[in-house]
């Protein structure tokens, strides 16, 4: 039996009539052997968000903080809310991207670590802070909302940088540094931390890491929700503000890698642990400052109750057939608003179509349907969003992977090299500051070089597509890393060739650390077109109700890019320790000059080019939102 669907109209008079179903029409009969679309095009076209904003959509009306309708529009959200959300994020990149990189130190100088299980620790920690960006994300969609969200967890934040303070100030909690010299640390003979005092520094620096879970999923969103869907400069605007919201990304990490390490030099530990702290809770008053102006959207109920009533109901339904005498049709709430709190009605697509018959109503579902049988159109069309954002998400987990092996393992190298700027000597922590000034450029000249350029070869108005900006930054990833691990191989060469194979403490005169700053800088502008590329797809193209999840995907992303580093580390560590008899020198022994560095980056190459050919089928087959929309629009108006 070949079936089709009709669309169905808002009630015009008892807009409280209750929910049904869509009706099913018998197909003509020339077309009763081919098997139709399951299409249904229940919105109504003044209700689709078009590419140049038609207002907003039912149900996703921006609130105040009361969770009550603005009056005037005019006196909040723009650009000057946005600025005030800014600071937040400044501030929780200096303290992500200042623990990331001084963490590894401390804990090799401090609490007599060795750089092998420091650089682990602090993966561990970058990959919980980004992993755990999905509880953020839910908490926000399903009941706090974004802003009371960010509130809560830089606090938490807060509470574990002073935590970290703590550790670096008070005697107690660190190991003695009498008679510890270069070379005791060097032969591991200083008196480690006792395991109390580790447990203590991992438990602060893992709530630090949680604390993130709820900022990094929700700021940018939260920024992005700030600016008016009606207006017609809406894609612009979003445009901008992505670019706007990593440039604050780099201005923290670029504090991070200056200011801190200044002070970190000049009045120690605790002082720089404790400039972090002092940044952040400074910020989150300017946060609370902006609260006036600030436009909310509705949370929409537990995002994950719904997807697994989604899954539920079609297991359920399984073996319902199209054919069957009992079918009513697709279920839908009728008129206009969504039966999801925050969210407007999302059409039909033929993806996934396994997922299409918890929506699939049967006379035995009744007038009031149990949730967990039968779900609304738009409840399904949800699920299938977040399924397709996930091909492309995850091809992102490789740079991600690639950028904490820099943040770790690059500083090991910068200990060997030359790192003197004409009479400055530059410490070596402070040598990842160079990826964030090259961004801090990029993202400058973004509007006025990169956009006109690629417009005139695209013809896109914005110069690239979000895919196209993620896998420009996914190729010039690869570069990066195959130059690195070029440089590696020249630099261990240099260091054995030279005498300097078994002191990989001390720095060689006639070798510039600025060598480094090749794959430094490339990997920047890498991180600049896939991340921001990847930040912008996401909010677009996530449901209205689950746009904190989007956003955490890039976060995940990040985390198991971390985690997986970490895996990798441990596998490479573990295998070729054991490829000669009786053991050898791991890759990644301490010494970095008896190990083989350059064969990692290598491995990260060969899986880098892996990763993007995954990526160029990925990208092929999505189809943006807004295309899907355009194309239903044009089948209706055939009809």
């Amino acid at each position: 039996m070949d079936i089709t669907t009709r669309e169905m109209k808002s009630p015009e008079v008892r807009p409280e009539t209750p929910a049904r179903s869509f009706e099913l029409q018998e197909g003509n009969s020339e077309h009763s052997s081919r098997r139709k679309k399951l299409g249904t095009h229940f919105i109504e076209s003044d209700d689709r968000r078009t590419a140049l904003g038609g207002g907003y959509r039912e149900g996703a009306t921006p609130v105040d903080i009361h969770r009550k309708p603005i009056a005037d529009l005019s006196k909040t959200g723009g650009w000057i809310a946005a600025f005030f959300i800014f600071g937040t994020e400044i501030t929780e990149r200096m303290a992500y991207f200042g623990l990331s990189v001084n963490m590894v130190a401390f804990m090799f100088y401090v609490m007599h670590r060795p750089f092998s299980s420091s650089a682990n620790a602090v993966n561990i920690f970058l990959g919980i802070s980004q992993a755990s960006s999905v509880i953020g994300g839910f908490l926000a969609d399903a009941y706090l909302g974004r802003y009371w969200t960010i509130a809560i967890f830089t606090t938490i934040y807060l509470a574990g940088l002073t935590g970290i303070t703590l550790c670096a100030t008070m005697k107690m909690l660190v190991p003695k540094q009498e008679d510890c010299d270069q070379i005791r640390l060097l032969l591991g003979s200083c008196e480690p931390a006792k395991n109390w005092q580790m447990i203590y520094l991992y438990t602060a620096l893992y709530v630090t890491g949680f604390g993130s879970a709820g900022i990094r999923p929700c700021v940018s969103a939260f920024g992005a929700d700030q600016f008016d869907e009606r207006s017609r400069d809406y894609k612009s605007h979003l445009d901008r503000f992505f670019n706007f919201f990593y440039l604050s990304v780099t201005t923290g990490a670029i504090v991070a890698f200056t200011a801190v390490v200044y002070i970190q030099m000049e009045h120690g530990w605790g002082s720089a642990f404790g400039s972090l702290a002092i940044a952040m809770g400074i910020s989150n008053m300017i946060f609370f400052l902006g609260t006036p102006l600030y436009r909310h959207r509705l949370p929409g109920g537990s995002p994950l109750t719904r997807v697994a009533q989604v899954l539920v109901a079609a297991f359920l339904k399984r073996h319902a057939s199209f054919d069957s005498s009992n079918l009513v049709g697709l279920y839908e709430l009728p008129g206009k608003k969504s039966a999801i709190k925050g969210s407007s009605k999302i059409a039909h697509t033929d993806d996934f179509r396994c997922l299409d018959m918890a929506a699939l109503e049967l006379k035995e579902d009744g007038s009031d349907p149990d949730p967990w049988r039968l779900c609304t159109v738009t409840q399904v069309e949800e699920v299938k969003i977040l399924l397709r954002l996930i091909p492309v998400t995850a091809c992102t987990i490789m740079l991600n992977l690639v950028l904490t092996e820099y943040l770790t393992l690059s500083v090991q190298q910068a200990y060997t090299l030359n790192t003197h700027l004409g009479h400055l000597k530059l410490p070596v922590t402070c040598m990842p500051v160079f990826p964030g000034l090259s961004i801090f450029l990029l993202l400058s000249l973004y509007y006025l070089i990169f956009v006109p350029v690629s417009r005139r070869i695209t013809g896109h108005p914005h110069g690239a597509s979000q895919l196209q900006r993620v896998g420009i930054g996914l190729a010039i990833s690869i570069v990066s890393v195959t130059w690195a691990a070029i440089f590696e191989r020249y630099r261990r060469h240099y260091a054995i060739e030279h005498g300097y194979e078994f002191n990989f403490l001390t720095a060689m005169p006639e070798l510039s650390a600025f060598w480094l700053l090749i794959q430094y800088c490339l990997i920047g502008m890498a991180e600049v077109f896939c991340i921001v590329g990847l930040l912008e797809f996401l909010y677009e193209e996530a449901p209205d109700a689950m746009r904190s999840i989007g956003s955490a995907y890039a976060a995940v992303a990040g985390g198991l890019g971390c985690f997986l580093a970490t895996i990798l580390n441990s596998i490479i560590k573990f295998v070729t320790c054991n490829e000669k008899e009786g053991g050898g020198e791991s890759w990644l022994a301490q010494n970095i000059n008896t190990g083989r560095f350059d064969y990692l980056y290598w491995l990260l190459a060969a899986l880098s080019v892996i990763n993007f050919c995954a990526f160029l089928y990925s990208s092929r087959r999505y189809q943006y939102r807004a295309k899907q929309e355009i194309m239903q629009v044009m089948e209706e108006a055939g009809k």
